[in-house]
């Protein structure tokens, strides 16, 4: 796992050495000049030498600054080093998440990987800067403190040693009993993200219902939650300063008492006495930046584990070895296909499929809810791979594609219509970046998206907020199949996109589908009769089967299913709901 985070640093590694050597420059400084000051105190003051007070006092000046210098060379490199291996691993998840599927997708929660590309990663940035600077000045610092304690006077230095032993078995008592907490305390930052992801994504439904209330308390629940799981952890760690504290008056006291009474039979100097009395300090401030970093450790290692978890992720669909780089033409084919989203489930959502659409055709699919549409047109531009059987484009089994070829020729206008923050101009070139004005402006005519948008002041240049929050859910959806017939694809997938419009502007699209590309095949998934009857077939999905697969006026005289949902649409002016048959 940390030869997995370490391997990101990449260009950084430079500065990830140079931070350490910058540290034990500053220790090596704060170790003369103690020795320093105790020779000024012996030989200068004692002596009333002010020549050697003064020399002495510019060789204390030289030290401090070089120290100075490398204290800041250490921080901006471990600065460097930190925010570049952040940076690196926020890369290396994002993209990575790129190349997953749905499977993989569904596998974490969006908002467990947005913990995992902020608050998780963070966490390893601020260790990594602490172990850069601290890991190797605090033990640098200790040590040569220790060693150079031992030289002035090995029967003092010796307070130390019990005092270091003493304060390292605390230290991995307290870090034992505060791990735990640590390792649960990120879990419960998905819950967070997740109240607060949902409440701002949905903000217009909340208010709607005036469900502000159940929300505050949902949020207060969650931060709550890692409140007390920090609360406890604290609890512990904090232990650490007391115990430190107590430990260096007990030193502090102890040297000077035992230091006097050696400073009086003449077996210690004052200047010795002082100089013994700065390297306790220095000793057990190591100590205590050790502990602060197993607390940062401990913290960082759930989170390295989440971090690690993502880069490893594979992407359960891969291009083949060696793939086909075109797309005959718009037929599809589906062979006694089985579908599951999960492999362990006793039932597949999808049975024993068998389809051949012709290029060119224009075919409706209807069925209740939870009948597998969505799950049926998924599998034709390999958003997820069958269990069994196989699926067909242009004559070729889509999993001998090249991944990127095959989407470029399967347009999917999904039921969540995604629009992003910027221009229209920008949202629609997603289908096609290279789009001149006068091919966007044609798709929006065809998608009976260009009457609105030349009502806009801005026209298309009008700024889209975040999500569309700006625009109606009819127009998102004229905007969403827009972009999709931009890419000029061989076949064109409507997942219940007109649901939002007119059943005017509904019959428009398709009679402009009709007209104007008609050779790409085009499924379109409805809940309104109106919306498919003028197909070339229809297919009627029940409970993961095809129940019916044939033309309005068949499917009228020999489909149960089919007929009655048509007469009770029929029969409420074309108003009613695909599931209002029950």
């Amino acid at each position: 796992m940390v030869k997995k985070i370490l391997g990101e640093l990449h260009e950084f590694t430079l500065p990830s050495i140079l931070t350490p050597l910058c540290m034990i420059g500053e220790v090596i400084a704060e170790m003369i000049i103690p020795v320093l000051m105790g020779r000024i105190v012996d030989l200068g003051i004692n002596g009333g030498d002010m020549g050697y007070i003064i020399r002495t006092g510019l060789m204390m000046i030289v030290v401090a600054l070089f120290g100075l210098a490398a204290g800041v060379g250490g921080a901006v490199f471990g600065s460097r080093a930190s925010t570049g291996l952040a940076r690196n691993l926020r890369k290396k998840m994002f993209d990575n998440i790129q190349t997953f599927s749905f499977s993989n997708i569904d596998k974490f929660s969006s908002s467990g990987l947005v913990t995992r590309l902020t608050t998780d990663v963070t966490n390893i940035q601020n260790s990594y800067q602490m172990i850069l600077r601290m890991a190797m000045r605090a033990p640098a610092s200790m040590i040569i403190a220790m060693v150079m304690s031992f030289i002035i006077s090995p029967k003092l230095a010796s307070i130390y040693l019990v005092a270091v032993l003493c304060l390292a078995v605390v230290i991995v008592f307290m870090m034992g009993k505060a791990t735990k907490y640590f390792k649960e305390v990120f879990e419960k930052y998905d819950k967070l993200n997740e109240s607060v992801q949902e409440n701002v994504s949905a903000i217009r439904v909340v208010k709607a219902y005036v469900r502000e209330d159940y929300e505050n308390d949902k949020f207060r629940m969650a931060a709550l939650n890692i409140y007390d799981m920090f609360v406890r952890a604290e609890k512990v760690v904090t232990l650490n300063g007391p115990v430190m504290s107590g430990t260096v008056y007990t030193c502090i006291l102890l040297i000077s008492w035992f230091g006097a009474h050696m400073i009086v039979s003449g077996e210690l100097t004052t200047g010795a006495m002082m100089s013994l009395l700065t390297y306790c300090m220095n000793i057990l401030m190591s100590l205590m930046m050790l502990s602060m970093i197993f607390v940062m450790i401990t913290m960082s290692q759930a989170s390295a584990k989440r971090i690690v978890e993502v880069m490893d992720e594979k992407t359960s669909i891969a291009n083949p070895e060696n793939p086909v780089m075109e797309v005959k033409d718009g037929s599809i084919r589906f062979d006694h296909v089985s579908f599951a989203y999960n492999t362990a489930s006793e039932e597949p959502v999808l049975k024993d499929i068998n389809l051949d659409i012709k290029s060119g055709e224009t075919i409706g699919i209807i069925g209740g809810t939870g009948s597998a549409k969505s799950s049926l047109v998924n599998l034709i531009s390999r958003l997820y791979d069958v269990n069994d059987g196989s699926v067909s484009v242009g004559g070729v089994d889509v999993r001998d594609y090249d991944m990127e070829v095959l989407r470029n020729q399967v347009s999917v206008v999904l039921q969540k219509n995604v629009l992003f923050s910027g221009t229209i101009y920008e949202n629609l070139r997603w289908g096609d970046k290279n789009a001149t004005d006068e091919q966007v402006r044609r798709a929006c005519e065809l998608a009976c998206a260009d009457e609105f948008i030349e009502k806009m002041p801005d026209g298309y240049d009008t700024y889209i907020e975040q999500g569309g929050t700006n625009v109606s859910g009819g127009q998102r959806q004229r905007l969403c199949i827009a972009r999709a017939l931009l890419k000029k694809p061989k076949i064109l997938i409507l997942d219940d996109s007109t649901s939002a419009v007119d059943t005017a502007t509904d019959a428009k699209i398709r009679k402009a589908f009709a007209e104007e590309i008609p050779g790409t095949t085009k499924l379109i998934i409805a809940q309104r009769i109106s919306s498919v009857q003028d197909c070339d077939r229809i297919i009627v999905m029940d409970d993961g089967k095809i129940n019916g697969f044939d033309t309005h006026e068949a499917l009228l005289a020999n489909n149960t299913i089919y007929r009655e949902v048509y007469e009770s649409q029929v029969g409420s002016s074309g108003d009613a709901d695909f599931d209002e048959k029950k």
